[in-house]
């Protein structure tokens, strides 16, 4: 055969071997998240498992959850003045940036911060347990490792996330509203006013379900990774990197099928809003 045909031959079977191994990982990860979750309905954990938890999720992330939307909301009135500028619609920037934080960016960039920080750290904690044997150990003493290790971690991402979204697009919004009026030179009262009229309550229940699902794909996502970590210090580094980019390709992935979704859902629940645009 010659050197073509050999490397042909070697790209092709590289292809497959990627192929079936995310395959047979998208497997795994269905069959922990059904295993996870028969737990969390049969039997909640005790509050003194539950408690420090959430003190890690969600407390300790609330800072960086806050300078992350107050800088989007910036950011957002800083890259849209010009254009909305050259149309003279600049007073509808309230609209803008607390539409686009609402329902699209603050799920979406809260949740990437998160699966950062949060998943990240899940992923290296539950590896360095699969490494050192303390999961096997647990399994020794007759525990079920899912039951005590997966289910609070899931519950305070699944409850918490959405919750830190909430004070991200707040502070998002009140950022846009800061620099606006102070360094752009707009009215408050326009800000605010557009901003209260262009937004309704389906925008703010379609951002919060979308933070619901991102949180919980962060935690199935994390804990997957860190239960099949690999041997030594690099498995624990390779999980906990696998666990972030994961986590953001199925929060984008989980952003557009939920956006058609809703969007089809807005026609179906109010149809004559198709004849007023």
């Amino acid at each position: 055969m010659t050197t073509e045909a050999l490397t042909k031959d070697g790209v092709i079977g590289a292809l497959g071997g990627t192929s079936l191994s995310a395959i047979d990982n998208i497997g795994n990860l269905g069959v922990f998240s059904i295993r996870s979750l028969r737990w969390l309905f049969s039997r909640w954990p005790r509050a003194s498992v539950l408690l420090p938890t959430f003190y890690q999720i969600g407390v300790q992330s609330l800072v960086v959850v806050l300078i992350t939307g107050g800088f989007i909301g910036m950011v957002l009135a800083v890259q849209t003045y010009a254009q909305f500028r050259s149309f003279h619609l600049e007073s509808r920037l309230g609209a803008v940036i607390t539409m686009t934080l609402v329902s699209e960016l603050g799920p979406v960039l809260a949740a990437t911060m998160l699966a950062g920080r949060v998943g990240s750290s899940m992923a290296a904690e539950l590896g360095t347990m699969r490494v050192t044997e303390q999961i096997d150990a647990l399994r020794a003493l007759g525990a079920n490792p899912l039951r005590y290790l997966v289910v609070p971690r899931f519950l305070a991402c699944f409850l918490l996330i959405p919750i830190l979204t909430v004070f991200a697009d707040a502070i998002g919004i009140l950022g846009g509203w800061l620099f606006c009026t102070q360094s752009l030179g707009l009215d408050s009262y326009d800000y605010w006013h557009h901003a209260l009229n262009y937004v309704g309550p389906y925008d703010i229940f379609t951002g919060f379900t979308k933070s619901i699902f991102f949180g919980g794909a962060i935690a199935l996502i994390s804990c997957h990774r860190g239960f099949h970590c690999g041997a030594g210090a690099e498995g624990v580094g390779r999980a906990a990197t696998e666990a972030f980019v994961w986590s953001f390709v199925v929060i984008l992935i989980l952003d557009f099928f939920l956006g058609v979704f809703f969007a089809n859902l807005y026609f179906v629940l109010w149809p004559n809003a198709v004849l007023s645009m």
